[in-house]
């Protein structure tokens, strides 16, 4: 499975379910038609993605756009980024300021600007979608997910659990130093609640 093929799946799921739920299942249908040696290729092409937005810069764009944000938290965060698609994606991982353009985090923000709560499809999160290979490899092998990880690690991936930011460190709650790192945010945050 090339990238293309990974970004395919993960934009398919979106097109064809409602739901992340549903998307889970799409997905894992899909994987399980597939080999063992595709699977991993799909959960090395999610470790990629990954490892690409998890940044200090996008953690605190995040906290600066939602409030909060827990290494759990950011950790989700980064797996619903590629639920967005690759599109957005690719423009985001280059640039964590972008986000103040995504259409999906403008419709989240008009949910909390009106002070309504969001449903469990809405929350910027995506965890399940961390698991979607060990599930399939799990059917497609029968063996347990360790077996996907030891591949994984023989192909000289490093697995880890929890965020570990590559990019420079800074203190994320901030609020003149995340303005200042992160411009169109703090700006799209002004015209939304105001200076206040």
């Amino acid at each position: 499975m090339d990238i293309d093929e990974f970004w395919n799946l993960i934009e398919q799921s979106g097109r064809e379910t409602d739901g992340k739920k549903a998307r889970l299942a799409w997905l894992r249908e899909r994987l399980e038609r597939r080999s063992a040696e595709e699977i991993v290729d799909f959960a090395s092409w999610l470790l990629v993605a990954r490892r690409r937005v998890d940044t200090w810069l996008m953690w605190g764009a995040m906290r600066a756009l939602f409030g909060g944000g827990s290494g759990d938290g950011f950790w989700y965060f980064q797996m619903w980024l590629v639920g967005l698609g690759r599109e957005v994606f690719e423009r985001v991982a280059e640039d964590p300021d972008a986000l103040a353009d995504v259409p999906e985090v403008h419709r989240l923000l008009a949910i909390m600007r009106q002070h309504h709560t969001w449903t469990n499809d809405d929350w910027p999160e995506f965890e399940c979608l961390d698991y979607v290979a060990d599930e399939a490899w799990e059917r497609v092998t029968g063996t347990a997910e360790e077996g996907l990880a030891e591949v994984l690690m023989a192909r000289g991936y490093e697995l880890c659990a929890l965020p570990d930011p590559g990019d420079e460190e800074w203190e994320l709650d901030d609020d003149e130093e995340s303005s200042r790192r992160l411009p169109r945010i703090a700006q799209c945050m002004r015209e939304l609640y105001g200076d206040a």
